[in-house]
């Protein structure tokens, strides 16, 4: 195969939508969540899958890497014999490409978009600047699958908060405590998004990609504050303008908090201030 790793890949029998069904099939896990282990847009995945898009080459080699198979067998060869045993290499944690978007992530919230380098991922995943492009072929697709995962991981972590809240009101008081950045990683998290925001500014893909995580934000926090009013834990709002207003607040307080300078506002003065507005603003009462 000597196609560039961002190459379609051609499928005309469907042979290897087949093959990468299997793979999918043997994991036992849905399309979104292999979606999330693969590093790729669920949506790109499922036109991929139903045919009105060709899988790339890297995206071959990302399903490979996760699903343990041969890429040669998902291109349409035959499944080669059981090779010779052999000292196993050492895999991180969720495959190399996962451990490739873990580091990047780390690094952008260290130094930025600008000064992360695919050298200083390769050198933080203990391999080559040639094994990151064999997985993420441009560095604005690894930073864009970066970006892609730390969001997905937050999204996750919001949604099992929420199962678990007995009302609407608990709800709420946890999401505030999850966007209240005290621990590393909720700053690494704001970090990454703070830098987001300027990048989305000036480009068009990122730029999409932040429309949509904070659009599904911001309608978490409207569905929550609508659940509250229907339960009577809250007064009659308009959940989409509350919405507005205590996203709006969190990002500030947020920015401050991750200033440096020795007079910064600290998490617990944000996480005071985002319960005194729903104390005043929200509570029934």
């Amino acid at each position: 195969m000597k196609d560039a790793p961002g190459a379609r890949i051609t499928d005309d029998t469907g042979d290897v939508t087949d093959r990468v069904r299997q793979v999918i099939d043997r994991l036992g896990c849905s399309h979104r969540e292999f979606a999330r282990r693969i590093v790729m847009d669920p949506s790109k995945l499922s036109r991929s899958l139903g045919g009105t898009r060709r899988f790339t080459l890297a995206e071959i080699v990302r399903i490979a890497d996760i699903g343990g198979v041969d890429t040669g067998w998902l291109l349409g060869a035959p499944e080669r014999p059981a090779a010779p045993e052999r000292e196993p290499v050492a895999v991180p944690e969720g495959g190399r490409p996962l451990q490739i978007v873990r580091e990047t992530v780390r690094l952008i919230a260290e130094h930025g978009f600008h000064g992360v380098r695919v050298a200083d991922i390769a050198a933080a995943c203990g391999t080559s600047p040639a094994a990151v492009h064999y997985h993420f072929p441009g560095r604005d697709e690894l930073l864009e699958a970066a970006v892609r995962w730390c969001m997905d991981e937050d999204t996750e972590r919001r949604a099992a908060g929420l199962a678990k809240a007995p009302d609407a009101r608990a709800e709420l008081l946890h999401l505030i405590a999850l966007q209240t950045p005290r621990t590393e990683q909720q700053r690494r998290q704001w970090l990454v998004w703070l830098d987001l925001w300027a990048q989305a500014a000036r480009s068009t893909a990122v730029g999409r990609l932040h429309e949509h995580y904070y659009r599904q934000w911001r309608t978490t926090v409207a569905d929550v504050v609508r659940r509250g009013v229907d339960q009577g834990v809250f007064r009659t709002v308009d959940p989409e303008f509350t919405a507005l207003r205590l996203t709006a607040l969190i990002d500030g307080l947020a920015t401050q908090v991750l200033a440096t300078a020795p007079d910064s506002t600290g998490p617990d003065t944000m996480h005071a201030a985002l319960l005194a507005f729903v104390e005043s603003e929200l509570t029934a009462g």
